[in-house]
C-alpha cells in the first residue's frame, strides 16, 4: 500500500452487549443500524449542543474502535464511563494502537465514510510510519473536513458549523441523545449559519479575517498553500467572489459534498 501517516489521534475500544445502545444513546450518529465496513464520523455533544469530541466509529469484534483527537482521550473516557451507569460495556483506551492515515487500501484499513478521506489504520507498530503529516492535512483540507484541534477547540462549535448534518453524521430521527434538543431546533428551523466554506487565495493561513464588502463574514481555520477551510457566515455572503483577505481578493466555493449555499 502507499505510505502511511502517523496521526495525533487516540484509539477507544468499546464493547459488550449493551455497546450499541449506549453510544447510540449519546453520540451523534445512528447506531442501530451496520456501519458497512466504514468509519463513520460522529459527535459527543453538551447539553448545550455543542461538540465536546468528534471522531470516527467502526465496528469490531465485539464491540466498536473510536478514534478521537489524542488530547480528547482522557475527556473522552471519563464521560463515557459517566454515562454507561449499569451498562454491560467495556470502556478501554487502546495506547497500545497507533491511529494511521492513507490514501490507499489493504485488508487491514477502514475507508472513512467522508468524500475524500482516504483510509484509517490501527496497529501496534507504526515503524515505517511517516510523522509529518502535511500530506494529510493537505487532502482534509482539499475536501473542506474540518478537525477538533486543527480547525476548532472542543466545546466551541455545532455539529452545523462543521457541516456533519450534511454527511450523515448527525441522525435527526432516533431517539433522544445529548444534546439532540438544540441540534434538533436548528435542524428544523434552518438556524444553521456559519458553515465549512472553501477558501482560495496567496498566502492564507489559520486565522485570516475574511472581509465582504468591508465586513467580516468570517475567518480562515487551515490552510495548505493557496487552498484553506473557512467558517464563514452564509447570510453575510451576497457575492462568494467578491471577498478578500488582508486586501487581496479570495475566492470561496460551498464544498462538493454540501447542499447549503451563499
Amino acid at each position: 500500500m502507499g505510505k502511511i501517516i502517523k496521526l495525533d489521534r487516540s484509539a477507544v475500544q468499546i464493547t459488550g452487549p449493551d455497546a450499541p445502545k449506549l453510544l447510540h444513546d449519546t453520540l451523534t450518529c445512528n447506531l442501530s443500524r451496520s456501519l458497512e465496513g466504514k468509519a463513520h464520523w460522529f459527535a459527543l455533544l453538551a447539553p448545550q449542543g455543542k461538540m465536546l469530541v468528534e471522531g470516527l466509529i467502526s465496528e469490531t469484534e465485539g464491540g466498536f474502535l473510536l478514534d478521537i483527537p489524542a488530547a480528547e482521550l482522557e475527556n473522552f473516557s471519563k464521560r463515557m464511563r459517566l454515562y454507561k451507569m449499569r451498562a454491560d460495556v467495556t470502556i478501554t483506551p487502546r495506547q497500545d494502537l497507533n491511529v494511521g492515515w492513507s490514501q490507499s487500501a489493504n485488508a487491514a484499513t477502514v475507508e472513512d465514510a467522508r468524500p475524500g478521506m482516504g483510509f484509517r489504520l490501527y496497529a501496534p507498530d507504526a515503524s515505517g510510519w511517516e510523522t509529518n503529516q502535511a500530506h494529510y492535512h493537505q487532502a482534509r483540507i482539499s475536501s473542506t473536513i474540518m478537525e477538533m484541534d486543527s480547525d476548532f477547540d472542543a466545546n466551541s462549535l455545532f455539529p452545523h458549523d462543521i457541516g456533519m448534518d450534511e454527511l450523515g453524521s448527525v441522525d435527526f430521527k432516533k431517539g433522544c441523545y445529548i444534546g439532540q434538543e438544540v441540534v434538533s431546533r436548528m435542524q428544523h428551523r434552518g438556524t444553521a449559519r456559519k458553515r465549512p466554506i472553501a477558501v482560495q487565495g496567496d498566502g492564507l493561513k489559520a486565522g485570516d479575517n475574511i472581509l465582504h464588502t468591508g465586513k467580516s463574514v468570517g475567518s480562515v481555520t487551515s490552510s495548505a498553500g493557496n487552498t484553506g477551510i473557512a467558517l464563514v457566515r452564509l447570510d453575510k455572503v451576497t457575492d462568494a467572489d467578491a471577498c478578500s483577505i488582508n486586501d487581496q481578493p479570495v475566492k470561496l466555493a460551498v464544498p462538493s459534498w454540501a447542499s447549503y449555499a451563499f
